[in-house]
């Protein structure tokens, strides 16, 4: 992918030397980050807060294909999508590690190219890179973020706390990243088989925006604090609908239903669903990567999210007994199924 004449070679640095250079202008913003980069260990004080940490392995060919994502693009999105974890526990990132495995087939520019769009995503989410590590790569590149966050204890959203009666909320729309996704694929093929056709994507910037830059809702979370909704249960939508809801039945032990009509989906993502011949519904329900927030919240809570535009109700938690249910547009009822994204298969 990269001409490696006038470019660096990672040779000459050494990993300490990319280190450096990587890290020399990094300067922390985040009062809870007493010390970052530079010691064994960073040291953090979040007085008295509950800590959140979640850990995210980006891996070339299978999480992405550098044929079509954007170095740069591909730094911010491995920020953020770890970030949006700590968002769906109803709390405050502040901090990421950025570890990366790298072949050398990469010279220093193009490492730079990515960690300029990591420290884009942590200056938009004011998160300060505290540390990681290197390493060579036989296996192509390889990146492993860990974010860290913090919530007052009673602001916890776990995805076993959902109550039977609770609303379903979404935040956003979905099923663009995934529709983004097969246009991508599309002009890659095309390019492969001819590279003489420039790829077309004029008019489709939502949606490939959708899967190359995806962003996490942390206003999403400034919301419920402005609202004082306190979330029964949440978690990002990063396998698809259907699987996440799943997550938060089987965590809490209930059924639900879902109502087809009230699932919000941007035209620009139905209409290039129907032009691949793909049903938007299914898109929505089983693509992923869309990195919304889906919740629940008391009925009693209902006047207070109702006209958000934002948020979409779209069904509420029933006993388990009941099953999981989907009610189409036509009113008929369907057993919900969850085919979403199966990182073994």
């Amino acid at each position: 992918m990269f001409d490696n004449k006038d470019k660096t070679n990672l040779n000459e640095l050494g990993e300490f030397g990319l280190i450096k250079h990587l890290t020399s202008q990094i300067e922390l913003k985040n009062e809870s980050s007493e010390k970052g980069i530079g010691d064994d260990a960073a040291v953090l004080d979040f007085k008295g807060k509950k800590t959140l940490i979640s850990t995210d392995l980006l891996l070339e060919n299978v999480h992405f294909d550098l044929r079509y994502v954007p170095l740069k693009h591909l730094g911010y999105k491995a920020v953020q999508v770890n970030l949006s974890d700590i968002y769906a526990m109803n709390g405050i990132a502040s901090q990421v590690t950025i570890s990366i495995g790298l072949s050398s087939k990469f010279p220093l520019e193009a490492i730079e190219e990515l960690y300029q769009g990591a420290l884009i995503a942590c200056e938009k989410y004011n998160v300060d890179l505290i540390g990681g590590d290197t390493s060579t790569s036989a296996q192509g590149l390889v990146i492993s973020v860990t974010s860290i966050g913090y919530a007052d204890e009673d602001q916890v959203a776990l995805r076993s706390g959902a109550k039977e009666g609770d609303l379903i909320c979404v935040s956003g729309d979905l099923g663009g990243a995934y529709v983004g996704l097969q246009l991508l694929e599309r002009e890659k093929q095309i390019f492969l088989e001819n590279p003489n056709i420039q790829p077309d994507l004029e008019g489709k910037d939502y949606i490939v925006e959708r899967q190359l830059k995806p962003e996490a809702r942390r206003d999403v979370v400034e919301l419920f604090r402005h609202l004082n909704v306190k979330p029964n249960s949440m978690i990002d939508v990063s396998d698809g609908l259907a699987s996440d809801l799943f997550h938060i039945c089987d965590a809490s032990k209930l059924g639900c239903k879902l109502y087809e009509e009230k699932i919000p989906i941007d035209p620009m993502t139905y209409e290039t669903a129907r032009e691949f011949g793909l049903d938007p519904t299914v898109c929505a329900l089983s693509g992923g990567e869309d990195y919304e927030l889906l919740f629940t919240v008391p009925q009693s809570e209902y006047d207070k999210v109702k006209n958000q535009l934002d948020i979409s109700i779209i069904g509420y938690m029933t006993e388990e007994s009941a099953g999981r249910q989907l009610i189409s547009k036509s009113g008929n009822v369907h057993e919900l199924k969850a085919q979403g994204w199966n990182a073994f298969s």
